[in-house]
């Protein structure tokens, strides 16, 4: 009798959300991020291409954004026992300081936490 191999499956298995993966094909990293403790996650806004004048403002001189939107937010931290909700949410307009934060790419998207 020869040897014969089984079928493949008809699709790939789903990867654990646990380890940061996607759980499904059109699911993003970004979307699966979770931020723990009182952390957040910024998408920075563009920067600004023209003055309120019309001047139009060349990349060399573009300051870097200190505006962005949350993508994702940790559930706030502990402090004395008491839990802390956070007071920002996803899709929230927030403002940061220049130099604040570390600065990542996920899914080709630069993200401030």
């Amino acid at each position: 009798m020869p040897f014969t191999f089984g079928t493949l499956p008809a699709r790939v298995p789903e990867l654990s959300p646990a380890l940061g993966h996607p759980t499904t094909p059109n699911q993003t990293i970004m979307a699966s991020i979770k931020p723990i403790g009182d952390r957040v996650v910024v998408k920075a806004q563009e920067a600004e291409t023209q003055t309120a004048s019309g001047l139009f403002i060349p990349d060399t001189a573009k300051e870097k954004p200190m505006k962005g939107t949350v993508v994702a937010a940790g559930p706030g931290k502990t402090e004395n026992g008491t839990h802390v909700a956070m007071t920002v949410k996803e899709g929230d307009i927030v403002l940061y300081g220049k130099y604040a934060g570390t600065e990542i790419t996920i899914d080709g998207d630069d993200v401030l936490i």
